[in-house]
């Protein structure tokens, strides 16, 4: 009897557990090992970038893209994979750089790696309101021009080079010890100003990243008792994000491209003395041991005044007076202007006809003929005949 009421509780348990199995597959419920998504975190080059000094003024640049030049893919082990070996969402990382560099006080980012949706876009705005408001014109409030830019920010992914520095050590004793192993690689970006009024290369830097790689591991394989063998085993492997090396990349040349910028007075900083300090930091992260202090400053670039620009204005529409006359009120004296073609002089009457040419006025009439010739007239051709014997004699 005991043991068929065991046998009931277990089964009603078993059901009641898969009921609860069954209802939970309705509802997600993250894992305590599934960590939540949160914001991507600020970069160290990020940080040094957002802590610039503020510009004079804020410039104008369009962003086309920002291309994967590499021709790399990924690598596998025994296998062919077409996935690129970096990202390419170049383009979204560096309007984000722009954007963030002095906490957006920089640069105004104008979009164009999508600027054929942008332009579809004000194209349906355009035919809705011609549509339904009978615009042959839209109205300048609701369609502004598009801002154009004196900059344009052009570069590429140009490098990634993998198993740059290999090596790794270890140790055993006993059958108790441990390893580690690093790989390094390096993704090189380059970045270049150009102005929009000439073409010239206002600028171009170049910066590198590594992408580190490293696995430790330890271990023991000893025996504890004359017939009991120890084996234990741990270890933790570390994959930095391409994705993040390329980002620091672009920061990082983002950074270079406005200090070199304000050495060649492409834009200035509004405090003259953070940015100078701004400046020497740079040339010393960039020179070290080769900088030279009583080295000149680089020339300027031939095109002045590059980052400015002269905003498209929309032209006034033409304003049409409307004047009420009185009844019987004589409209203009002049007389009014005959728009047919002039008749040509021994041509009368002809009309003329725009493309065609002379039209005879009555086309049943037959075509005028020349007069016939007179009893005494020469034909057409005909030699004279005073002089017979030199006629004769030719």
């Amino acid at each position: 009897m005991a043991m068929r009421f065991r046998l009931a509780l277990a089964s009603r348990a078993f059901l009641l557990g898969a009921s609860a199995v069954t209802l939970s597959g309705c509802v997600t419920n993250e894992s305590k090992l599934d960590p939540a998504p949160i914001v991507a975190p600020v970069t160290k080059q990020g940080d040094l970038l957002r802590s610039l000094p503020p510009p004079r003024e804020k410039t104008v640049v369009a962003v086309y893209d920002m291309e994967d030049l590499t021709g790399q893919f990924k690598e596998r082990d025994n296998v062919q994979s077409l996935s690129r070996a970096v990202t390419q969402g170049g383009a979204a990382i560096l309007i984000k750089a722009m954007q963030d560099a002095g906490e957006r006080r920089w640069f105004t980012v104008l979009e164009r790696k999508a600027l054929e949706n942008l332009l579809r876009e004000r194209q349906i705005v355009t035919e809705m309101r011609r549509i339904y408001k009978n615009e042959t014109a839209v109205d300048p409030s609701a369609l502004p021009p598009l801002l154009h830019a004196g900059i344009i920010i052009e570069g590429g992914i140009i490098g990634y080079d993998t198993n740059i520095t290999t090596g790794g050590a270890g140790a055993r004793l006993l059958g108790i010890g441990g390893d580690a192993k690093y790989i390094n690689d390096v993704v090189t970006v380059t970045l270049r100003a150009v102005s929009t009024k000439t073409g010239e290369v206002l600028a171009s830097v170049t910066s590198r990243k590594a992408v580190v790689s490293y696995s430790l591991t330890g271990g023991t394989f000893r025996y504890v008792k004359l017939d009991s063998l120890l084996e234990a085993e741990a270890g933790v492997t570390y994959n930095e994000p391409k994705q993040i090396a390329v980002q620091s990349a672009i920061e990082q040349a983002v950074l270079s491209l406005i200090v070199e910028g304000s050495e060649l007075k492409i834009w200035s900083f509004a405090n003259p003395q953070a940015g100078a300090a701004a400046v020497a930091a740079y040339r010393a992260s960039k020179y070290g041991d080769y900088l030279d202090p009583t080295a000149p400053p680089p020339p300027r670039p031939a095109t002045e005044n590059a980052a400015k620009i002269t905003p498209t204005v929309p032209s006034k529409p033409p304003q049409v007076t409307v004047r009420t006359l009185s009844p019987g009120a004589v409209t203009s004296t002049t007389r009014p202007v005959s728009r047919a073609a002039p008749q040509p002089a021994g041509q009368t009457g002809i009309r003329q006809v725009p493309g065609v040419g002379p039209v005879p006025t009555d086309q049943n009439q037959p075509p005028q003929l020349p007069p016939a010739p007179t009893p005494n007239e020469p034909s057409l051709g005909a030699i004279p005949s005073t002089d017979t014997k030199s006629v004769a004699s030719l």
